[in-house]
This record gives structure tokens, sequence and C-alpha cells, in this order.
């Protein structure tokens, strides 16, 4: 049995392909568990399988909160944590499920990434969805099974499965990180302090459904900067060092060995100049 857990801040529609991909998988899961940030609470979806809706309130994001709090209320012994943008391919359910009984580990399923007017639009099959998918360049997944990955620094947290009682072992996720950034490698990082192995699964993937993005992500910049400052007290060194490097760059910040001192706030302007054209898939 597995949980399948999301969380949702104002992507209804995002929901309701997620919802219908565990529909349309070759293994139903045993519950969804959706923790619901949205400025309007959304509708409970309707499935052939139990949906268990929480409702948080919170202006950020609140993503190491609200993810524990997605894996209090599961009820089985494996867990599969979905982004809201995240249509699992036919296959995953199954195959998370099977990985996680043979491998007591943290184990990341593959993401290909979905354009803007993309295959999600209408009457989507996953046929449509494998055509338009483009995987992404910094991470190899094998063709089927599990590969071992050593680079904690890997994880990504967009789909990842793991067994409840190790998840609490790890301790979840720190809700010491508010709002965005540096909470997924947080965990990644104490879960290999705690013994737990990563694996990579290939043979199966979930779809990254296109939402507006920014690079770099300069309207979640406090909370990026506020983040890396926790992590690097902790670890010694600095996460997200891509968008850190690149607020340096527009002359944000001033990015040392032990510290980060901000020079500006980054303005309405900079931030559109930062979204990224629709046609790049991440």
């Amino acid at each position: 049995m597995i949980s399948v857990l999301t969380l949702v801040k104002n992507r209804e529609a995002h929901l309701r392909n997620l919802v219908e991909g565990l529909r349309r998988s070759d293994r139903a899961p045993a519950e969804l568990v959706i923790v619901d940030m949205s400025d309007t609470p959304v509708a409970h979806p309707t499935a052939d399988f139990p949906v268990r809706l929480i409702r948080l309130a919170t202006e950020g994001l609140a993503l190491a909160e609200a993810r524990n709090l997605a894996a209090s209320h599961a009820s089985s012994p494996s867990l599969l944590f979905l982004d809201v943008d995240c249509i699992p391919g036919p296959g995953l359910v199954s195959a998370m499920a099977d990985a996680l009984n043979q491998r007591d580990a943290l184990i990341c399923a593959e993401i290909r990434y979905l354009t803007a007017g993309d295959a999600t639009e209408g009457n989507w099959s996953h046929a449509s969805l494998s055509a338009a998918g483009v995987s992404h360049p910094a991470r190899w997944f094998p063709p089927a099974g599990l590969a071992a990955e050593r680079n904690f620094g890997l994880f990504w947290s967009l789909a990842f499965g793991i067994s409840a009682s190790t998840f609490k072992r790890i301790g979840g996720f720190d809700d010491a990180f508010t709002g965005y950034g540096g909470e997924d490698t947080d965990f990644a990082f104490r879960a290999r302090e705690t013994g737990i192995d990563l694996f990579f699964l290939g043979g199966t993937c979930a779809y990254h459904q296109h939402h507006g993005v920014f690079d770099p992500p300069l309207q979640h910049f406090e909370d990026i900067v506020r983040n890396a400052r926790v992590f690097h007290a902790r670890w010694g060194a600095w996460p997200m060092l891509g968008w850190l490097d690149a607020f340096a760059d527009r002359g944000l910040l001033i990015l040392k060995d032990d510290q980060v001192e901000i020079k500006r706030q980054p303005t309405v302007q900079d931030i559109r100049d930062a979204m990224r054209p629709r046609s790049q898939p991440f």
C-alpha cells in the first residue's frame, strides 16, 4: 500500500490533472492526501480511491510544514510525495510501491517537463504527455529499476518515495525553513546523516505541467536568502548556489564564504525581467 501526498496553492487545474493521472494509473494509490494552502479553498476532488483534503491556512508556501502535515495524515506504510504540478505516469505508483518494498531508502522518480500550450490542455493522454515531455539535463535516470546516487544535492522533492517509518526517523522536513527554498536539500542531507541511501528510479516518470517560472526566482528572494542562512549555519555550505550567484550578479547581495549581505531588494521590473520564456520547459 502506498499513499500519494501533494500540496496545492492556487493551482487547482494542475491538481485536477494530478488526480486524473492517478485515476488512470496501473495501480490506484491507497489514498491521496492533499494539503490545501490556496487563497480560496479547492473543491474536494472526486476519485475512485480515498481522498483526504486538509486545509492549511497560510500566507506563504510553508512547504516544510505542509509536507509534514500531509505525512501525518497518511495511513500507508509507504509514501509518494508528488508536486501538484506533476501528472504521474501510468506506472509510477506501482513502480514506487515496489521499489520501496525492495529498499528502505529515499527514492526519486524521473520528471519530464512540458512547455506552455502543452499536451495537458484538452483531452490529454499519457501518449501525448510522453511525446511532449523533456528530461532534465542535470539528472540521469536508469532505463529501468533503481540506480544508487551518491550526490544528495541532486535530491528533488517533485516526486519522491519513502517509507513512513523512515520519514519519521529522519524527522520529516524542518520547519525552520519557512517559505520557499532549501528545505528539500536539508531533508536529503539529514537522510544521508541518518544512513539512508538515495536512489533514482527509472522506467517510469511524472510529467511536470508548465507554469510561470522566474529565473532566478526573484519573487522568492527573501525566503531564499533567509533559508540559505539557516542551511549554511547547519551544514557549513551554501545551498541554491546558482540562485545566490544570480542574485549577486544583479547587485542584490554580496555572497561571502560565511555570510550573505543584502544590498537591495529586487524591484518589480527585476522580477518581470526574470520571467522565463514560455517555450522553455525548465
